[in-house]
């Protein structure tokens, strides 16, 4: 059995995904066809049989990918910030630490303090941030640089770690 990269497996993921819409979408097209009343209906090339048996096998495959790449994605560790992360843990952390940033920058645009309008006729006031807009901009910036950091070593991780799948009907 020919062996491809878990790096590679996650391309071929998205390939199978979308070669099963495209099966589907072909079942459709060929389960029917419009002919004139008394006439015989003409057949494609391909039977509505021969693409379902075809979108079995490619559906098979995904299924074995998905259980090769989920164990992968628990059995092997990255190290990270002195701790080791299950693969399927770092890309979850990563995808954390991505929203971190998004939610500190946005912390990071507020303004210590500024007039509220409508709250009072005749008394003024104010909305004051109870932090440090920079300490957020700072802790945005470092939390990005982690997700990014992180996302480079489970890319690289990817990269060494086989699986018994042969990709040749696809690539």
């Amino acid at each position: 059995m020919a062996n491809i990269t878990l790096a590679e497996a996650v391309k071929l993921k998205s390939v199978l995904t979308k070669r099963i819409h495209e099966l589907e979408d072909e079942m459709r097209r060929v389960a029917f066809t419009t002919v004139e009343k008394g006439n015989n209906p003409i057949k494609g090339p391909r039977t509505l049989e021969s693409v379902e048996a075809e979108l079995d096998e490619v559906r098979l495959d995904s299924r074995v990918l998905d259980r090769l790449m989920y164990r992968a994605n628990i059995d092997h560790t990255i190290e990270f910030q002195g701790q080791q992360l299950a693969i399927v843990e770092a890309i979850e952390f990563a995808t954390q630490l991505r929203a971190k940033s998004r939610f500190y920058k946005e912390l990071s645009t507020a303004e210590k303090e500024e007039i509220q309008y409508a709250y009072s006729e005749s008394t003024t006031v104010y909305r004051v941030a109870l932090f440090d807009p920079e300490n957020y901009r700072v802790k945005s910036l470092q939390a990005e640089k982690d997700a990014h950091k992180l996302s480079n070593l489970i890319n690289a991780k990817n990269y060494s770690i086989t699986l018994a799948f042969d990709d040749s009907k696809y690539f």
